[in-house]
């Protein structure tokens, strides 16, 4: 019985026409070989199971073979073709640097160096996986790199190009290797099927090269796993039983249940797929793939892009046509939430089933937040407050019909019978702005509050009153008084600054408090409020308002003996002795006083 060979070594290329899609790099590398235009070291990058070590392999054999053909290809009939199928060359040295990654092992591989090749031309140096050199065996590397004897040609090959140091990758021919295509994968392992004879569907094929994500060494394994498992009848059925993927039938299931909002149906049939041993992770991974190819069929141009197999493509498009890009763009959001928030979940089952409700009701919830044309703009209700601040909100004092709020501070003193502007302020007087969208209001509208007000105005609930007192200085003097008596009893520290305030009328109807800093204005603002209703209640003057002014007292103050600070004696010192500052000025020196 012969010994068995796996097909990813069976079907190892031998020649760089067989090469599985690197076009790129064969044709440079046959050109290279066939002009004598080798570089003396190259540097093979790409995913795993490209062909990196392949190439690797093909070009040391080809550049020592006798008798290459016009195409830059070997041989393979003379002796050191035969030897190098054979594993006996001489002249290749393949090393491992994941498991020989030391100094020591570079000054062995550096030794081996000086040496010329006792039969062929070169010495091939393939150093696979470079990456997980430390960085001590690339420096030690660096100058045997840089200028290798004539005979030497070295070729490093890994999957993390990032890793490597610049100054090696300076030094290197660099060749990109891409991901197979599945169009490529399912084409090879058809071809192998047919040399096995192993009766294999396409679908199942194409099954094995999307799970393979573009690595043609994993297709292959799989192959030969799933061949074993099915005694040579590759199946679709048996492929996904096997590579544990979830039909695309339970997708569309879904799909057509959510359209009709049946949950009680995308619950059970959720839990069918769950007693199928399928994780929610999975089902949560697979159902966003779903919508993605569906958002891709919408378009003819991207349609290109669809990886399926090729029993589900008219379905994909049919289904396309009947979902909105906007439903599936928020399932994709929707999914993609759930993805993330999956491993920190401790209901696992109910937070897959949280995604699949949202899902349920997703149509709907867009049904309402759309119409014929596309999204709808919601308009701001007049009367609604905004979340956000439009204006100074001025506080209302007043607590009868016949009194009015007080004016603020800043409000100017030319136009004190002027009542101040309203203590809410309206939403339509201050439009709201958005980015992007501007609102327009044609006609202006009157909030409750200020409908309220004109029907105040309007009625003659004032008529029968008596004419208003004015703002006298000695019925203000002792009502100022007497409030500052009331914070002196109360303990209150803001009555210093009220008995050391000097207060000026200005008309019949406003004052204004003058005092001497700012402590002091601030301490009288904290009061206004009260202040205000206490005046009200003492002076019966309708409209009264007042401002707190500060004003420096002129001439009053006098100077403080005391200690002079650090500055304060420099200054002194140099006004004493002038050859100081120009000493200071001289050397440039800072002083810390």
């Amino acid at each position: 019985m012969d010994r068995f060979i796996v097909s990813a070594r069976k079907y190892r290329p031998q020649q760089f026409d067989s090469v599985l899609g690197q076009d790129h790099i064969t044709t440079t590398l046959k050109n290279a070989i066939r002009n004598q235009q080798l570089a003396h070291a190259f540097l093979f990058c790409g995913p795993r199971g490209v062909g990196k070590t392949t190439c690797a392999r093909i070009l040391a054999k080809t550049i020592n073979c006798e008798k290459p053909t016009a195409q830059g290809e070997a041989c393979n009939k003379c002796n050191s073709c035969a030897s190098f199928n054979e594993g006996a060359s001489m002249n290749y040295f393949e090393l491992d640097a994941a498991s020989n990654n030391s100094v020591d092992d570079i000054r062995q591989l550096t030794e081996q160096v000086r040496f010329a090749p006792q039969a062929g031309r070169y010495k091939v140096y393939v150093i696979d996986e470079v990456h997980m050199l430390s960085p001590q065996a690339f420096n030690a590397f660096l100058k045997t790199l840089e200028e290798p004897p004539p005979y030497a040609i070295f070729i490093l090959a890994t999957t993390e190009k990032h890793k490597i140091l610049p100054t090696i990758l300076s030094r290197c021919q660099i060749f990109d290797f891409k991901r197979i295509t599945t169009e490529d994968t399912v084409a090879h392992l058809e071809k192998i099927c047919q040399q096995e004879k192993v009766n294999a569907e396409r679908p199942a094929l194409q099954l094995i090269a999307q799970k393979s994500e573009g690595c043609l060494r994993d297709a292959l394994s799989m192959l030969d796993k799933i061949v074993s498992f099915t005694n040579g009848n590759l199946l679709y059925t048996t492929t996904i039983e096997h590579l544990n993927i979830l039909d695309a039938d339970y997708y569309f299931k879904l799909l057509a249940m959510m359209q009709q909002q049946d949950l009680s149906g995308m619950i059970v049939l959720y839990d069918e797929i769950n007693r199928k041993g399928f994780e929610g992770d999975l089902v949560l991974n697979g159902l966003a793939e779903f919508f993605r190819n569906l958002l891709v069929c919408k378009d003819r141009q991207a349609a290109v892009l669809l990886d399926t197999v090729e029993t589900f493509k008219l379905q994909y498009e049919q289904n396309a046509t009947t979902t909105s890009a906007a439903y599936l763009v928020s399932a994709l959001n929707i999914l993609s939430e759930a993805e993330l928030n999956y491993r920190t979940a401790r209901n696992k089952r109910l937070h897959v089933e949280m995604a699949l409700i949202k899902l349920a009701y997703l149509q709907q919830a867009l049904s309402i937040s759309t119409d014929d044309s596309g999204l709808v703009v919601k308009k701001k209700i007049a009367d609604a407050p905004l979340g956000f601040r439009t204006a100074p909100i001025r506080l209302y004092t007043g607590s009868g019909p016949g009194k009015k709020p007080a004016a603020s501070a800043t409000a100017p003193r030319s136009k004190p019978a002027t009542p101040p502007p309203s203590p809410v302020t309206n939403t339509t007087d201050t439009p709201a702005s958005s980015p992007g969208a501007r609102l327009t209001i044609e006609t202006p509208r009157l909030s409750a509050l200020d409908k309220i007000r004109q029907q105040f105005k309007g009625s003659g609930s004032d008529k029968g009153k008596a004419t208003e007192n004015i703002l006298e200085s000695e019925a203000l003097t002792n009502a100022w008084g007497q409030y500052t008596d009331k914070l002196r009893a109360d303990r209150n520290p803001a009555a210093q600054p009220f008995g050391l305030a000097q207060l000026r009328i200005s008309d019949a109807t406003s004052f204004e408090v003058v005092t001497s800093n700012n402590i002091e204005q601030k301490f009288i603002e904290q009061e206004r409020n009260a202040l205000f209703e206490f005046l009200q209640q003492q002076l019966q003057i309708r409209g009264l308002q007042f401002t707190v002014l500060v004003q420096e007292p002129i001439g009053t103050t006098t100077p403080v003996e005391g200690m002079l600070s650090s500055k304060e004696q420099f200054q002194e010192f140099v006004k004493q002795y002038p050859l100081v500052q120009e000493l200071k000025e001289r050397l440039r020196l800072e002083l810390d006083y």
